[in-house]
This record gives structure tokens, sequence and C-alpha cells, in this order.
């Protein structure tokens, strides 16, 4: 018998903890190969673990409700299958098997009580599960229940458009826009923790006004932390510099607007300037390679022989991710716009998957979006550049005909590459910088759909 070490596997390159929600399986119980043994959370999905060999779970070392750091041990499992190896072996799942979206928890502040005990927000949770409500509630909602003073009456009538009926983040941030006569937070408290309070008027707690009255303070929610340790992270440990050129993208410009009507009744898909800007970077990698590479903890450079491309892309939040579109070098014009669109699709439903996020190579943050010529974005490690595209505009520009130089309208763009000078060189960056900019000012606009 061997006895397997199960570890909390990481969720994605910016996930550094999850919240263990329920365990399936308890010390005693045997579980067959990829059958789940408990379900978790993290800011981004909710996950269900599975088994990753047959035999009896002998030990669970974590409690409902615990936040574990990834890579730590949190139960043990008896098996006959895992060879006559060493007596432990540790495993840890690469993968989980489902994911069903989950909404970002925000940080809740430590209310002032006046006095008046705060209940934890595991005696919150107990009570939902103790017989008060017999419905299922994330920690998230349990969580907006509290600082919305919603009482356990109330979040059990909202209707859930989750799965099973389950309520989400929607559904409750829409009971709040939507409910009249709302109780007191004490009220609520003493109804969740089935305990009398008194109810005296409670401050909100992520947003305090301050005694000058002109100011207020916002508490960050935790995956707008996470995404702020991230990106003070890749300043500290990449020397940033940036390289800008502009592009005539007349040309791509124009074949866009005639085709999208034929690519829509065709495909079924908008074709958007975002996979034609992911082709393009891909012929440039593909010329460029050692801008395809990331830098390891023994200052070894790591060349990647497959390109996957990551696109920043805005969650409902208003916080952003970074979905990646897998092997895209593999993929033609239609094939990146379904991956595009798809990836894009399922961050705006908070229906991204672990493995959506992750393995990326290289970047892509288009700011042109909300109207911006250009940027110097942040590496999103541990990738050593990205790339920001710029909006496209109509300007006076130089064209060279057989008769001469003319001044011609033209739809112009910049383009901006932020790389890191420790492994690329500013003959490296701005090469391949301005080769993207030539396979975009050569598209061909003979191009078939």
């Amino acid at each position: 018998m061997a006895i397997i070490d199960l570890v909390m596997p990481k969720m994605g390159e910016s996930i550094m903890e999850a919240t263990i929600l329920k365990w399936i399986k308890q010390p005693g119980d045997t579980v067959e190969e990829d059958e789940t043994i408990l379900e978790i959370a993290t800011d981004k999905v909710d996950s269900e673990i599975p088994a990753p060999v047959s035999g009896k779970i002998v030990e669970v070392l974590f409690k409902v409700d615990d936040v574990v750091e990834v890579g730590t041990v949190i139960a043990r499992i008896e098996s006959e299958s895992a060879g006559a190896g060493a007596p432990t072996e540790v495993i840890e799942i690469a993968e989980p098997v489902k994911e069903t979206a989950k909404e970002e928890m925000p940080a809740v502040a430590e209310p002032k009580t006046n006095g008046v005990p705060k209940p934890e927000p595991q005696k919150v949770a107990a009570v939902a599960s103790n017989g008060i409500s017999k419905r299922f509630y994330s920690p998230l909602v349990k969580n907006i229940a509290y600082k919305e003073e919603i009482s356990i009456a109330e979040l059990d009538s909202i209707p859930g458009s989750g799965k099973g009926g389950r309520v989400t983040k929607r559904d409750i941030l829409h009971f709040v826009e939507t409910r009249t006569n709302a109780p007191s937070r004490a009220g609520a408290v003493a109804e969740m923790s089935g305990a009398a309070q008194i109810e005296t008027p409670m401050p909100t707690p992520q947003r305090q006004e301050s005694f000058a009255g002109g100011s207020e303070i916002i508490e960050m929610d935790r995956m707008r932390k996470l995404i702020a340790d991230h990106m003070v992270m890749s300043k500290h440990t990449s020397p940033h510099v940036t390289s800008f050129v502009e592009a005539d993208v007349t040309n791509l410009f124009n074949w866009r607007n005639k085709v999208k009507g034929p690519f829509m009744e065709k495909y079924g898909e908008k074709i958007t300037f975002t996979p034609i800007f992911i082709d393009s970077v891909v012929k440039a990698i593909k010329d460029y390679p050692m801008v395809n590479i990331s830098l390891n903890a023994q200052n070894q450079i790591v060349k990647k022989n497959y390109i996957n491309i990551g696109m920043a892309t805005a969650l409902p939040s208003g916080n952003l991710i970074v979905p990646v579109i897998k092997n895209a070098d593999m993929l033609n014009l239609v094939g990146l716009t379904k991956s595009v669109n798809g990836l894009a699709n399922k961050a705006r439903s908070n229906a991204l998957k672990p493995q959506d996020i992750q393995d990326g190579t290289f970047t892509i943050t288009n700011v042109g979006t909300f109207g911006n010529v250009m940027g110097t974005p942040i590496i999103n490690q541990p990738q050593v550049a990205i790339l920001a595209t710029g909006a496209i505009r109509k300007k006076p520009a130089v064209v060279e005909t057989e008769y001469g130089d003319l001044i011609a309208v033209r739809q112009m763009m910049f383009l901006s590459l932020s790389y890191d000078h420790r492994v690329v060189d500013g003959f490296l960056g701005g090469s391949f910088l301005r080769r993207v900019a030539d396979y975009l000012e050569s598209f061909d606009t003979n191009t078939l759909i």
C-alpha cells in the first residue's frame, strides 16, 4: 500500500490560494480514479477536484471554508495502484475535471460595531447549513448578504439562476438593486446568527466617508488585490522597456469592413481586429522566436516551441483577465476568430475555466478599445513581452506612389511593445515590433473567407 498526498492544485498563474467549499468524500470512503473528492473556490472559478488514483481516503487535513495555499497537502489517499515506490508520494492535480463559473469575492473590511458583537463569516455559513436555510449559498453570496443586510428569509426568496437553482452574485446584486424596505444590519445579523441583537446603525464596511466629507475610502476586492500584487511583482522582476511604431492599416481596415457581413453569414462569427492582430503577432514570433521565451529561477532562458497568445479581456466587474488561445500558430483566421469570440464570451459570463487562463507565452492588450492611441503595458509574468494595440484613426499621411509622394487620409494606429530588458534587447524588441506592423500593413486583401 502507498499513501498518496493530494495537494491543492494551481488554478492559474496569479492564483496562490483556494477556499474549500465542500468535501464530497470523507475519511474511510473509497474513491475511484477521477472521482470527485472535494469542491474548491478561487477568485475566478469553482472547481471539482478529482482523485488522482483509486483508493481509500485516510485523512482530510482541512475543514470547509478553510483557505489553503497552492501546493499544500489537503488529504491523503491509501492506494494499491500507485505502484511500489516510496511509502508516501505527492501527486498534484494538474487540471480539475469540472468547473463552474464563480464570481469574485469582494474583500469585506472589519466594521465597527459600537459594542454589538459581529458574527464571523463561518458562523453565518453555519447558520445557513444548520436548519435555518436548506439552500446552499456560496461564501461570496453569504458575505454580500451580510454586507447588504439581507436576512435568511430574504435569501431564501431569491430565485437562483445558477446550477440547481443556486443563487449567484448576479442574482443577489439584482435583488439588492430592486428590493425596498431593507431591514437594518443589526436585524439581519440577529436573524442570521440566531442571537438577539441591538438594532444599531452600522457603517457600510467597504465605503467610509472621511471626516472632511470630500473623499471616501473604498476597499479593493480580492481579485483586484491579486492583480495589484502581480503587477508590482512584474515591475520588480523585469526592467521594462517600451518601443513604439505607427502602422498604416488602411487596407486591413477597408477589408474588414467589406467582409464582416459575409463572414458573419458564412461562419456565424463577428470578425474583429483582434484575430488579425494575433495572426500578425504569430507570424512575427515565428520570425523572432526569442520573444516567445521565459526566464526561470536559475537564470536559464526557456524557449517555447509552441505559441499560446493571451488576450487581456475585461470581466463584468471591471477587472481584467487574460484567457489564452493555445497553439495559435496552428489556427487560420477563421479559427482565431472563433477562439477569440469564444473566450471573450466566456469571460463576460464569468465562465472561464482554469485551463483557459494558463500557459500563455505572449500577451496582447487592446488599449484602442478605450479610445487610447497607445499604451505602456506591464509584462504578464513569466512572459517577457506584451503588445498594446492603439485605436485606429484617420490621419493625413505621406503616401509614396509612382507619380511621387502624396498626402492622403489613411487609417493609422500605434503599436507599443513592453519587453523584459534582461533577455530582450532593443534590437530584438524593436525589430519584432516593426515586423508585426509590416504584417499588418501588408495584409492580403485578397484573403478568402
